[in-house]
């Protein structure tokens, strides 16, 4: 899927492209370059660079393995849901996690929540949505306590996000947490464009087209990349929002958000989204697409510097930043109590070994 730096190199020492060797460096006609794929990005490698990290702050720096409890909706049907349960557990074994993976009954999610709010061995609670497919998913986010919401999705790190509140003490010494698809996102872009990560400034100067303003990824992004310095276009089913820190929204439209942008970030769940296409944006654009539908048109591709085609398994990689993050903040609390979890007591665990 697509070609890499390293593909090339090999082409180049192989005869198979027609270059001309200036050191350690192969520069390549026009006429070659031209006919070469998009450049796609996997974020497979920038995931596990995290895990690593991750893995080596658990075995080095914590006395209780945190433990996770999954949610899935009943039958665990969903596709996205399950490869998403399967990264997750994957990475908890990886890092030293314990994750238990559980499913009940719709009337049980709210008595359940609750009792993993109350249980002192339980450190992160992550719900894999859709659990009933409506409005009723957004209560779910709001019955789970701040302090084990390792998604970051609950109203009280929404209203510190779009506050920019990055820290919940004075003495800045407890930081707050993000929502994990977002960040995830966000992380990516800033690697890709080869950004100097600094706090309030990652996307300075930068123009940020934004296809999704769900109040669970494309909202929160839009607020993250603006706290850091972009102007962004934010866009849902009526129209284009123009987003910039100190000034006040106004109507932008398609044309000219992607004419200007910098970047452009899909994440569009339906076949009658109209896609991205190549004569759209601008020559070097990244595009990087969250949804399971492709929102890009193989022109964009074409066009774009690179193009990142999920972001699947740097939500994880976030969602395990979240955890250790709540952890640090309550360290005392938890390194205290007791770290053993009655699993079953919370419903049918599940197995993902024969999972589709």
């Amino acid at each position: 899927m697509g070609v890499t730096p390293g593909h090339v190199s090999r082409q180049c020492r192989t005869g198979k492209f027609k270059c001309q060797r200036i050191g350690s460096n192969y520069v390549l006609p026009e006429s070659t370059v031209k006919r070469l794929r998009y450049l796609e990005f996997n974020p497979d490698e920038l995931a596990h660079t995290y895990r690593k990290k991750q893995q080596f702050a658990v075995q080095r720096h914590y006395r209780v393995n945190p433990n996770i409890l999954g949610i899935l909706a009943p039958g665990a049907n969903d596709t996205a849901s399950l490869v998403y349960a399967k990264m997750l557990k994957q990475t908890c074994d990886f890092i030293g996690f314990r994750l238990g993976l559980v499913e009940f009954a719709l009337d049980k999610v709210q008595q359940m929540i609750e009792k993993a709010n109350e249980d002192p061995a339980i450190q992160g609670i992550f719900v894999f949505y859709p659990i009933f497919k409506d409005e009723r998913d957004a209560q779910i986010r709001d019955m789970i306590v701040p302090h084990k919401d390792i998604e970051g999705l609950s109203r009280f790190w929404s209203d510190k996000l779009y506050a920019n509140e990055r820290f919940l003490d004075d003495a800045k010494k407890k930081k707050a947490i993000l929502p994990c698809t977002s960040l995830g996102i966000l992380k990516t872009l800033a690697y890709v464009d080869n950004l100097d990560e600094l706090s309030g400034q990652t996307f300075e100067g930068k123009t940020i087209t934004i296809f999704n303003r769900s109040d669970v990824v494309g909202r929160p992004l839009a607020y993250m990349l603006k706290n850091d310095g972009a102007t962004v276009y934010s866009f849902d089913i009526t129209g284009g929002l123009a987003m910039k820190s100190g000034s006040t929204e106004t109507p932008v439209s398609r044309d000219e958000a992607l004419a200007t942008s910098d970047i452009v970030v899909t994440g569009v769940p339906s076949r009658a989204f109209e896609k991205v296409r190549g004569e759209e944006l601008k020559e070097n654009t990244t595009c990087l697409n969250f949804s399971f539908v492709q929102n890009f048109e193989d022109s964009a591709k074409r066009k774009s510097g690179i193009y990142v085609p999920r972001v699947g398994p740097m939500t994880i990689a976030m969602c395990i930043r979240n955890a250790l993050r709540l952890y640090d903040n309550n360290r005392d609390i938890y390194e205290s109590q007791s770290s053993t979890v009655d699993w079953n007591s919370y419903g049918n665990l599940i197995s993902l070994r024969n999972a589709a």
